[in-house]
Parts: C-alpha cells; structure tokens; sequence
C-alpha cells in the first residue's frame, strides 16, 4: 500500500481516538509509519535524501511506546502494509503534517494523565515524534535544494 494512503488512515485514526491510550496508539503508529518510510527512502528513496531518511527510520524506532500496546490489541500496523512510496515530496509533507497532529494530540491529553508512568510515557512519545518531524522537514529541505540546483 502506498504511503500515502496509510498516512491518511493514521490521520482519521488520530482524529478518532477518544482517550489517552487511543492517543498513545496513534502516536505509536505514526511512529512505526515514520520508521517504515524512512527504511524504505533510505534504500530507494533519491539518493540525495538516503541517509536522512536513514534517521528518520532510526529516531522513528526509538519509541517504546508499542511495549503499552500489543499489536493483537491495535490490530497491527498500519507501517506493515507500506509497500511503496509513489510520491515522496508528497508523502513526506503528508508525515510531517500527521506527526505535528500527533504531537498537539499528546500535549493535549499530557495534562489529563493521572498516573506518572503514562505521563512520562507522553512525555517521550512527544519529543520522539518530534525528532521524527524535524528530520522529515530535513528531508524536504534537502528535496528542495535538489530540484532548485538540478545536475
């Protein structure tokens, strides 16, 4: 499936999460979508973007938040039926607009957490999901300067 497609399924099913473990989910999944397309660029992605896109699939790893959510529980993921990514810029801006919605859904629902496990659990899905929005903005860039200087 393409990448696109999945980003638009994590975006309603951000949109659709009514409690903070839904959030954390989603963050998960944005997460481990993040991971995929940047394994995937980093291989075939343009080559000016590869090793960009290499973090961005190691900073998309790096959250443990998916420990609190079993797959059985979720119903898998999503970034497991990435198989292709058709446009990249596209792609891309389409990311790091869910990951910035991800990130506004976990300050808003850090505040209603009881319990200090799940908070710092927030706490690290935030600064996780935003690495990963500032490497994709990275990638971007780099795409950018690419098609403004073509070879």
């Amino acid at each position: 499936m393409d990448a696109v497609r999945i980003i638009t399924a994590s975006r309603r099913g951000l949109a659709g999460a009514a409690t903070v473990e839904d959030v954390i989910v989603e963050a998960w999944q944005a997460q481990a979508l993040a991971e995929a397309i940047g394994s995937h660029l980093a291989i075939f992605g343009p080559y000016e973007v590869r090793s960009r896109a290499r973090g961005l699939g190691d900073a998309g790893g790096r959250f443990s938040g998916g420990l609190l959510c079993p797959a059985a529980v979720t119903g898998g993921l999503r970034a497991a039926q990435l198989t292709e990514v058709r446009d990249v810029r596209a792609a891309l801006t389409d990311l790091r607009r869910l990951l910035r919605e991800v990130c506004e859904a976990l300050v808003g629902v850090v505040l209603l957490v009881d319990e200090e496990g799940m908070y710092w659990t927030c706490v690290e899905a935030m600064d996780t999901v935003d690495e990963s929005r500032d490497r994709v903005s990275g990638i971007l860039e780099k795409l950018e300067v690419r098609d403004r200087n073509p070879a």
